[in-house]
């Protein structure tokens, strides 16, 4: 129950309003959130809409979304079917080729010459290299 006093500090009541009913907050399970959440990232849906359809607010929505994109939510089956969403696959061969390389080559095109390099080429050989290259394309 709430309570609101309308009047000046200090000065009497001049009148008492008692509000009885739900405080508004109102827990909700994951699976409601998680539903609102993907209800409202459908195309052409405003995120103010479904919030004021569902009694909550947009920035309680925009969380809600983000715990999606984070894990902390997950989708329900029913919507993750859909075709606006799709199952995020990481593919970690890409990271683990390139920490079995000791270091990367480089590949500089100047005109039509290209200079492939090793990680280990010295500056200096390096600068003398697309000199020469320049020269030889102009």
């Amino acid at each position: 129950m709430g309570v609101h006093l309308d009047g000046l500090r200090g000065v009497g009541v001049s009148r008492l309003e008692v509000i009885e009913g739900p405080s508004g907050r109102r827990l909700r399970t994951k699976a409601e959130r998680a539903r609102i959440a993907a209800e409202s990232m459908m195309p052409g849906v405003k995120v103010a809409d479904i919030a004021r359809k569902h009694g909550t607010t947009r920035w309680q929505i925009y969380d809600w979304r983000k715990q999606i994109r984070t894990g902390n939510l997950v989708l329900p089956e029913s919507v993750a079917a859909l075709p606006m969403f799709a199952e995020l696959v990481v593919d970690d061969s890409a990271v683990d080729a390139a920490k079995a390389r000791p270091g990367s080559d480089l590949e500089i095109v100047v005109g039509d010459i290209v200079i492939r390099a090793g990680a280990d080429t010295d500056e200096r050989q390096l600068t003398r290299a697309i000199r020469a290259a320049r020269a030889a394309a102009s």
